[in-house]
């Protein structure tokens, strides 16, 4: 019996081994390629270490177009992403506090539309949202990529603090209410502080979608000096000319790292707030 869970454990760690290497593989060779030659990538695609290294596709995108330096995309996605990611999270703590604790008429209903809300498509309200944000004057700004966000927008977020927010035991509201509290003091001092492993969950898949949003900065912004770095990177890349896919793959390396880093700064944090739900007994 040990021998055979000694061989199934090896077979496992070789297939799970495996199938991430083949799903690490378009990454790591994106990365490989930013180091070689423009002239050379596609001609040495098969070759996944190049023969010479090189550091200059860095130095030329990094130099970005028409006198706007990559900087400046990096410092869009920025602010965009945090803002954001920030709006989201606590609005969705507030929503997921009022549908998980507060009684009143419709929220059954509530619950049921934000969950409808989550099957439900994005590009069908595409054509909507724009056309409502047209009106506004919002066309053209990064408003539509940041306001929406902060009214509770994404139905995972707040389910997931529901859940969360569900373990925490209700002795607890109940001990404050006997001291004063209100439910505002109960959400401040009692519960934002226990669901503080689904906000940092919610924090870090947020800003990920956000940085990788290529859809809604196309939509709405049109003026190249307020592209976020998910945009710009398609400036690198002309059908009518000749493209600099060299520079196109270091910035595009470059443009990983802040959800890399965030990831293994937060990673415990990430996997408590996925795996758990409230207080442990």
């Amino acid at each position: 019996m040990n021998t055979r869970k000694r061989i199934g454990g090896i077979l496992y760690h070789i297939i799970v081994c495996g199938l991430g290497l083949v799903m690490i593989y378009p990454l790591v060779w994106m990365v490989m390629s930013s180091l070689k030659e423009t002239n050379t990538i596609f001609t040495t695609a098969g070759q996944l270490i190049p023969k010479k290294f090189t550091t200059a596709n860095y130095a030329t995108g990094w130099k970005g177009f028409a006198k706007i330096g990559f900087v400046v995309f990096f410092k869009n996605s920025f602010i965009i992403s945090i803002t954001a990611t920030l709006g989201t999270v606590f609005s969705s703590a507030c929503v997921a506090y009022g549908l998980a604790r507060c009684k009143f008429f419709g929220r059954r209903m509530l619950f049921i539309a934000m969950l409808l809300s989550m099957m439900l498509p994005a590009q069908v309200l595409m054509i909507p949202q724009y056309l409502w944000y047209q009106k506004l004057g919002w066309v053209g700004s990064y408003r539509p990529l940041i306001l929406p966000y902060f009214f509770a927008i994404q139905g995972f977020f707040v389910y997931l603090m529901i859940n969360f927010i569900d373990g925490i035991p209700r002795e607890l509201d109940e001990a404050a209410k006997i001291d004063g509290c209100s439910y505002y003091s109960i959400f401040w001092r009692i519960v934002l502080p226990l669901i503080t492993p689904a906000m940092i969950t919610a924090s870090i898949f947020s800003f990920m979608w956000r940085w990788d949003d290529f859809l809604s900065a196309l939509l709405y912004i049109s003026e190249s000096a307020k592209y976020p770095v998910s945009l710009a990177l398609k400036l690198f890349s002309d059908p009518g000319s000749s493209s600099d896919y060299g520079a196109m793959f270091a910035m595009a390396s470059l443009s990983i790292l802040p959800a890399v880093i965030l990831f293994i700064c937060l990673q415990k944090y990430l996997v408590e707030g996925i795996s758990t739900s409230g207080l442990k007994g």
